[in-house]
């Protein structure tokens, strides 16, 4: 990683699951592009949203994103699979949302 990138966007094996993230935050970079790239917020709104990092943090954010596209794609696909294993477990929430609404 550039001396840019090291300074806004960190890699730990044991936070946010090894994924890029901002340095110091949980915030990973693909919560920074699916804020920007598909809800279509500016940086600036990013920001506001996460009042913690700076300007500098979303742009480094986007630019790791555009320079390792293909490990956030693969990052947001894993999110999609995990999303649709969960829809298929069984749930004591569910289950009792279910018997809640039967009951009403």
């Amino acid at each position: 990683m550039t001396t840019v990138s090291k300074e806004h966007i960190a890699k730990t094996p044991d936070v946010c699951g090894g994924r890029a993230r901002i340095a110091g935050h949980s915030i990973r970079v693909m919560d920074i592009v699916a804020l920007h790239e598909y809800r279509k917020m500016s940086p600036a709104e990013i920001v506001e949203t996460y009042p913690t990092i700076t300007l500098a943090d979303v742009f480094a954010a986007l630019a790791y994103y555009h320079d390792h596209r293909d490990e956030i794609e693969v990052d947001f696909e894993d999110a999609r699979k995990w999303e649709e294993y969960g829809k298929t477990q069984p749930s004591k929430l569910k289950e009792k949302l279910a018997a809640t609404r039967r009951d009403d």
